[in-house]
């Protein structure tokens, strides 16, 4: 799947192909009105096709339903608050995120951006730098076609990483899970397994740990590459 301005190949009567833009869709997400009100109406004059939810569990059905290339989500929200909304969209959807909120707490940031987020945005904003934040996000290069499993390059030794030849950023955790899926592609490994294994033994928490990990590293190398098997664990494809 791409994310990002798709486009669509038509003919005009010369019968020569042209790319037509089809408009981002953004999801905003927020539990007040007028802020949602506000915003939308900024987004939808810059031509975006906009929608809205006004809860957690909205949000992320919403994600899955329509395929946003953007969130923009509030923190607090009744009931699932924001940062369980960007970790379970996280686990399904590269979308990006763009948090708002009235928390402008360092802590608050660094816990976002660990978890997904893409950026962050502290209320009250100027609805300008808002719109411009999102041009911003969606001009980032996602990965438009699925490359190929040997366009994957894992050099263990000297812990890089490159698609396509391109250095690909990772964190210290996310090489480590992508070593070990390509020690033996096509094998899954279980969420357990993966703390095990990369964590250690010792490691007591949440193994949903491991689903925004590797929704991150999803993100980065390409999510055709990282198979998810429900219910099960993770695979890296052992073909495109």
């Amino acid at each position: 799947m791409t994310f990002g301005l798709w486009r669509a190949r038509i003919r005009i009567d010369d019968g020569d192909p042209v790319n037509v833009s089809l408009p981002a869709t953004i999801l905003v997400v927020d539990d007040e009105a007028p802020i949602v009100e506000l915003v939308c109406g900024y987004l939808e004059r810059e031509g975006y096709r906009v929608i809205a939810a006004d809860d957690g569990l909205v949000a992320v059905e919403s994600v899955r339903s329509e395929r946003p290339d953007l969130v923009i989500l509030d923190l607090m929200l009744p009931g699932v608050d924001g940062f369980e909304v960007c970790r379970q969209i996280r686990t399904f959807s590269d979308a990006y995120v763009l948090m708002l909120t009235a928390r402008s707490e360092e802590l608050d940031r660094v816990v976002g951006l660990s978890i997904g987020a893409d950026d962050y945005l502290a209320k009250p904003f100027s609805p300008r730098e808002l719109v411009a934040r999102v041009k911003a996000l969606l001009r980032r290069p996602r990965m438009g076609t699925t490359p190929a499993l040997s366009e994957l390059v894992v050099d263990v030794p000297r812990r890089t990483v490159a698609v396509r030849g391109a250095a690909v950023s990772l964190t210290t955790t996310e090489f480590d899970i992508l070593a070990l899926l390509a020690s033996d592609p096509g094998v899954v490994l279980s969420r357990s397994q993966l703390l095990e294994h990369v964590w250690g033994p010792e490691f007591v928490g949440d193994d949903h740990l491991v689903d925004v990990h590797v929704a991150n590293l999803r993100r980065k190398v390409g999510a055709a590459l990282i198979d998810t098997v429900r219910g099960v664990g993770y695979r890296l494809a052992e073909s495109s």
